[in-house]
């Protein structure tokens, strides 16, 4: 488990963390949920060790490896998209598992007749599932996701979610989840945190079940 433990961060006379505590179980999918500039990002971050704590400690991170799913895909554009993948991979394994594993997630994507494409020539949510692919080919331990599927509209956004449970189903890891979308917060996640305030507060921590119709009703209504 991932604990945050009386962390305090401050950005000049911008308190975002005052003594704040949180847990990150392992192998789950734990949301972030609130406004746009609460400081969701700030604490994934401290998670990451990309941000610096002024007070307090992240307890076990131990040796952990990260991988991203930003809102943007941030891939290599002079890159295909076999070789935005094989970035990440080249320094982890040799090249005979390399090609297994990206032929691998690049089928599971549904990608493998793009392998080839430069990434301008793809659509956004063919760009972002070459995200997700890269993600889960990467031996991390932790995945932070922060609001990846924004701007999609209904269809798109559901066929990702889709996605993405069925790649965690095959290659568990802890992640944290950025989100202040509703749906995507129930359908995604197991355990909700829902945020307000500055410093930040936690106001619930939902554990997500059969009660999400009682869980979309109180974030609502936050």
């Amino acid at each position: 488990m991932i604990r945050l433990v009386n962390v305090s961060k401050q950005y000049d006379d911008l308190i975002i963390l005052k003594d704040f505590n949180i847990n990150f179980e392992k192998n789950k999918i734990t949301c972030l949920f609130g406004p746009s500039g609460v400081g969701k990002t700030t604490i994934a971050n401290i998670v990451a060790g990309i941000v610096p704590v002024d007070n307090g400690s992240v307890d076990g991170i131990g040796d952990s490896l990260f991988s991203y799913v930003f809102q943007e895909p941030r891939l290599l554009k002079w890159n295909n998209v076999y070789d935005n993948i094989d970035f990440v991979l080249k320094d982890v394994y040799s090249l005979e598992k390399r090609v297994e594993i990206i032929e691998s997630y690049l089928k599971m994507v549904e990608l493998s007749e793009y392998k080839y494409y430069k990434i301008d020539a793809l659509s956004g949510g063919m760009a972002q599932r070459v995200s997700l692919a890269r993600a889960f080919a990467y031996p991390s331990n932790i995945l932070i996701m922060d609001e990846p599927f924004k701007g999609f509209d209904y269809k798109l956004k559901n066929e990702m979610i889709s996605l993405f449970k069925r790649m965690w189903n095959l290659s568990q890891r802890t992640v944290i989840f950025i989100t202040h979308d509703v749906e995507e917060a129930i359908n995604l996640s197991h355990i909700i945190y829902t945020l307000k305030n500055r410093p930040i507060s936690i106001v619930n921590r939902l554990i997500v079940n059969n009660n999400k119709e009682e869980i979309r009703s109180l974030l609502f209504n936050l």
